[in-house]
């Protein structure tokens, strides 16, 4: 049990001001998943804004993982960037706005996992 809570607050306060929470909440595109993917979000460490875990509905041992960078931490693409993995073994990636180009690669990746 944590008895001053104080230092928890300010480290919150601290990391969502670096990160710029509320700026990105207004920036982040709104995404339609398809009715058979099951989406579950979960927190964003590792320098991640966003972070995704996506299974089929019906193979249920497929997973892909998702996740958005926004300050070049984890890749060095120069804007903020949805990364795709597993595809082909390796990861695919693609700018925040496009969408449809990270259904794309969500859905690949789950056709490769068959």
């Amino acid at each position: 049990m944590i008895d001053d809570w104080k230092p928890l607050y300010k480290a919150r306060a601290l990391v969502e001001t670096v990160y710029e929470w509320r700026k990105w909440h207004g920036e982040l595109p709104y995404i339609q998943f398809p009715s058979d993917w099951l989406v579950k979000a979960i927190p964003p460490f590792g320098g991640a804004v966003v972070r995704y875990n996506i299974k089929h509905k019906y193979k249920p041992d497929s997973f892909v993982s998702v996740f958005l960078d926004c300050y070049d931490e984890l890749g060095s693409v120069g804007e903020p960037y949805w990364e795709v993995y597993p595809i082909d073994d390796t990861c695919e990636r693609c700018p925040m706005l496009e969408i449809d180009k990270l259904l794309e690669l969500i859905s690949t990746s789950l056709e490769e996992q068959k």
